[in-house]
């Protein structure tokens, strides 16, 4: 298991094994009125042990044009926005191009594929969620969450954006409170980071 409480097994699951999940974190993204907002925790677990409490995983990309998270191995994650990054800026800041590239190589190639988290990124636009099995999801409701904790953070957020006037950074750091208060894998240490 990875320090973040990610499974590191590599093998292929067995046929008609439930999916793996990933026990590590919880990020929301919210994109309001011309404003994202993407919130992480900063809980990093070990089993059943916390290793650490105000780690970052949420970054800004593109010279801050651009934000994103993730949730499952750390070295996994970062290992993939940095390829994000540089998709990036091969396609001269068109995140939509980027995301669709990125997925691509991470579903094909045979090294990125064992990579085990997921990503969320954005800019003031566009949302999208990132896979490695090829997935590139822009959610309609502009609201979405990745992470163990990711279900609860995403309901608490759709519900506040048709429910109150919150801006995006708001809603976004509620969300992911809320989301503490249920998932052990997630703390109150909490990033934001907006555009």
């Amino acid at each position: 298991m990875a320090a973040d409480g990610a499974p590191t097994d590599l093998r292929p699951e067995p046929k008609g094994a439930p999916p793996r999940r990933f026990h590590a974190t919880t990020i929301c993204a919210v994109l309001r009125d011309g404003q994202l907002a993407i919130a992480g925790d900063g809980q990093v677990t070990f089993d059943r042990t916390v290793l650490k409490h105000q780690a970052r995983k949420v970054r800004r990309l593109a010279d801050g044009k651009v934000l994103a998270g993730f949730a499952g191995s750390a070295a996994d994650g970062i290992t993939l926005l940095d390829r994000f990054e540089s998709k990036l800026s091969e396609f001269r800041g068109n995140i939509t191009r980027a995301a669709v590239e990125l997925a691509k190589e991470w579903r094909t190639d045979r090294y990125l594929r064992r990579l085990e988290a997921l990503l969320l990124v954005g800019d003031r636009e566009h949302l999208f969620v990132l896979s490695g099995t090829g997935d590139v999801v822009e959610p309609d409701d502009k609201v979405a969450a990745i992470g163990s904790g990711g279900p609860y953070a995403q309901a608490a957020a759709a519900a506040l954006v048709r429910h109150t006037t919150l801006s995006a950074a708001e809603i976004a750091r509620e969300a992911v409170e809320i989301a503490a208060d249920i998932c052990i894998y997630t703390n109150r240490e909490i990033t934001v980071e907006t555009l």
